[in-house]
């Protein structure tokens, strides 16, 4: 029997895929979430509480993390929120809401910068794919400024 011979997806290399973590604690909602995104090309690794998704930080490397909140989970969404953000590969973040609970009610506890309301797939998806370009551009003019430092200290 001949060898077999690889497939086109495995002799070339397709673009790279965003790696998300979706924290949310209701199933029902993850799993919705978790199909969404698998659906429209992200590689998403999902967690249901706090230690869950904080101890997935620290052994993988994502570009963003969406939390889901409730009103009784948002402080284990913030402490997601700051442990992400003190990665030192910066993913993007953001907090997704449910059952009422408006971008006013989270921007008064001041705890995110950034709130999705998933009221409907495509805009969901395209605040996702700004936040991701947001992160690329970030990270781009971070490394410009660091050749330029390097160049800089080389003369």
């Amino acid at each position: 029997m001949a060898p077999r011979r690889p497939s086109i997806r495995e002799r070339v290399p397709g673009p790279e895929v965003a790696r998300v973590l979706l924290v949310e604690h209701d199933v029902a909602a993850r799993l919705t979430l978790q199909a969404i995104l698998k659906a429209s090309g992200y590689s998403v690794d999902s967690a249901a509480s706090a230690p869950e998704a904080m101890d997935k930080l620290e052994k993988e490397q994502y570009a963003l993390v969406l939390c889901g909140v409730r009103r009784e989970t948002r402080q284990e969404c913030q402490r997601v929120i700051d442990h992400a953000r003190a990665q030192e590969y910066k993913p993007a973040t953001a907090v997704l809401t449910t059952n009422g609970e408006t971008k006013r009610d989270w921007e008064r506890s001041k705890s995110s910068r950034l709130l999705i309301e998933p009221q409907e797939v495509p805009a969901l998806l395209t605040k996702i794919a700004d936040l991701l370009a947001d992160r690329a551009a970030g990270r781009e003019r971070r490394n410009m400024r660091r050749r330029r430092q390097a160049e800089l200290v080389a003369n």
